[in-house]
């Protein structure tokens, strides 16, 4: 069975700040926006495709990275669900969840 993918507010206003910043001087910024949802699409199958989040050593606390972005999830494996909890630049170090 398919996981189920829920964005908190949190990682949406995220994503429409990234977009909004990267538009500014580069229309690459749909691309970036469809190059993260698909590999968010891929946690589905997958939930565990990416690596525990190393600051946080937490098993359920998961990352994958797009480009120089981390996007950061909560794995509810009784659920059957995703929490993605932030898209995080890499640049600006730990992600505050």
């Amino acid at each position: 069975m398919d996981f189920k993918i829920v964005w908190t507010l949190r990682s949406r206003e995220d994503l429409r700040e990234i977009a909004a910043f990267i538009a500014k001087d580069n229309p690459a910024a749909l691309k970036l926006g469809d190059l993260i949802f698909d590999r968010v699409d891929s946690l589905e199958k997958f939930p565990e495709l990416g690596r525990v989040v190393p600051e946080r050593n937490q098993p359920n606390i998961r990352e994958i990275v797009v480009k120089n972005y981390r996007i950061v999830y909560r794995v509810h494996q009784k659920e059957k669900f995703l929490e993605i909890l932030r898209v995080w630049h890499g640049a600006r170090g730990e992600p505050e969840i």
